[in-house]
């Protein structure tokens, strides 16, 4: 059997977009010695050439594998949440529902002074949109003095994976019901959450 299911999967790149353009923030996979390094950055899709664009600071231990075509694993999360039987009109079981795509690719180091002010800018740009209440100035002196702290690089996309776990094979009503519940649920956890850790 394959898994996930087929109706878990969802192989529109147009969807799997929208998920990385809704929610940029990363987790950026890389592997030496059998030893995973992890971080978590936002990443933004360029449309001209379909790559990914990401700034990492260079005391990060991860920042030396990301360069010479050096694999990655990236995952894009969406809203989750769990699923209580109760929202269905038919019997089920607990269940968790999500978004998520994962993603493989090559990574290169670009080393381009340059190169790295105009993708800090164009990433908060794209990140600002769409009331751009603030714009990152080609001569912003923070941005003149962190430049020496910040590496630029892309990643090539080699595979896709949208993993869209949303009670597709539910009645129409009850996955209905759990799109509301998700909206509901996510919402709500984060206004707990928030108020609890500031308290």
């Amino acid at each position: 059997m394959k898994y996930p299911p087929k109706h878990h999967q969802d192989n529109s790149k147009s969807n799997l977009l929208e998920v990385i353009k809704t929610y940029p923030l990363a987790t950026l996979i890389s592997v030496k010695d059998n030893q995973p390094f992890i971080t978590h950055l936002p990443l933004i899709y360029r449309e001209t050439d379909g790559k990914l664009i990401g700034h990492i600071d260079i005391y990060n231990p991860q920042t030396k594998l990301l360069q010479d075509n050096n694999e990655v694993t990236i995952i894009f999360s969406g809203p989750q949440c769990y699923i209580s039987p109760s929202i269905y009109t038919t019997t089920q079981l607990p269940t968790w529902n999500y978004v998520k795509v994962h993603l493989k690719g090559s990574v290169k180091a670009i080393e381009n002074k340059e190169a790295l002010k105009e993708s800090l800018i164009k990433m908060t740009e794209f990140l600002e949109a769409p009331e751009h209440k603030y714009i990152l100035e080609v001569d912003n002196p923070r941005m003149e003095a962190n430049l020496e702290y910040i590496k630029l690089f892309e990643i090539t996309i080699d595979s896709w994976e949208g993993k869209f776990k949303l009670s597709q094979d539910k009645k129409t009503i009850d996955t209905a019901n759990a799109k509301a519940e998700l909206i509901r649920a996510s919402q709500e956890s984060i206004q707990v959450f928030l108020d609890t850790i500031f308290n």
